[in-house]
């Protein structure tokens, strides 16, 4: 049976229409799980690390802030909870992911790769939880203001050969290209990003937005979702043993507060 001893999430909940969601910023293995797992799993490398440290300017905005606690190892909450791929065609890890992003095994043996009942289990515990949590908040942050926005939170390392060639833009906003959120609200972040003095910025690129900005932004009812996937090397080290670097943290999170503020203004011009 999972875990249940370890809280899913811990939640803020602010004063303005503004939500930000961290769903894999979460380190937590449960034993079971972990017990499991290869010895390179165990250092969970694929996680977002330490943003809420990069975003510890939000409080003070006034958002609601809700950060996971468990890996994405253990179930990744940025997936449909049926599985399907998110990028059709495209390598991708699953629901209850088997393989790193580096494309190794998780579990060091291949008969403790999780069957249909226990994914079914960790979706039940882990993932039902965030969500629901996710949809009360975006739907008490409308009803108290008419408008809500969504800032998905993500961070990535800027090489995986995997999932994309080259070397990534360090500001990659998705919007389910262009149905997640306003279009006017799209193109003013991504010109505060392209405004971003040493980084580059796209909107809609390698990454569109995962589950939670396609499921959640519902522009019609004033509802807006916006993904942001940071590369690592703006804030931090890419490897072991996955630092915080604050003086390179501190290059990149202004525009990144101007951002989330540009967002926060809009939902604030729709009350």
């Amino acid at each position: 049976m999972p875990d249940t001893t370890h809280p899913v999430f811990t939640f803020h909940q602010g004063t303005a229409p503004l939500l930000i969601s961290m769903p894999h910023a979460g380190t937590y293995l449960p034993p079971a799980i972990a017990a499991r797992l290869t010895p390179e799993a165990r250092q969970v490398p694929d996680t977002d690390w330490h943003l809420p440290l990069l975003y510890g300017f939000a409080k003070a905005l006034g958002a609601s802030i809700l950060v996971a606690t468990h890996s994405r190892y253990v179930v990744d909450l940025n997936r449909p909870p049926d599985g399907a791929s998110l990028y059709p065609g495209q390598s991708v890890t699953g629901l209850c992911p088997v393989d790193t992003f580096d494309d190794t095994a998780l579990y060091a043996d291949s008969a403790d790769v999780p069957g249909d009942a226990e994914v079914a289990a960790r979706r039940h515990v882990y993932w039902e939880p965030y969500h629901a949590q996710l949809r009360a908040e975006l739907d008490r942050i409308r009803s108290d203001h008419g408008v809500a926005v969504l800032w998905d939170a993500h961070s990535i390392r800027s090489v995986l050969p995997r999932f994309f060639a080259g070397r990534l833009p360090d500001l990659n906003l998705g919007t389910g290209q262009g149905t997640s959120c306003d279009l006017a609200l799209a193109q003013e972040l991504l010109g505060i990003a392209k405004a971003a003095t040493g980084h580059s910025a796209v909107l809609n690129g390698r990454f569109t937005g995962g589950y939670i900005t396609r499921h959640y932004g519902e522009p019609v009812r004033n509802i807006h979702a916006v993904q942001l996937e940071m590369t690592q090397c703006s804030y931090m080290q890419e490897a072991l043993p996955f630092d915080y670097l604050p003086e390179v943290a501190a290059r990149v999170q202004p525009h990144l507060q101007r951002m989330v503020e540009a967002a926060l203004a809009f939902a604030l011009s729709r009350q």
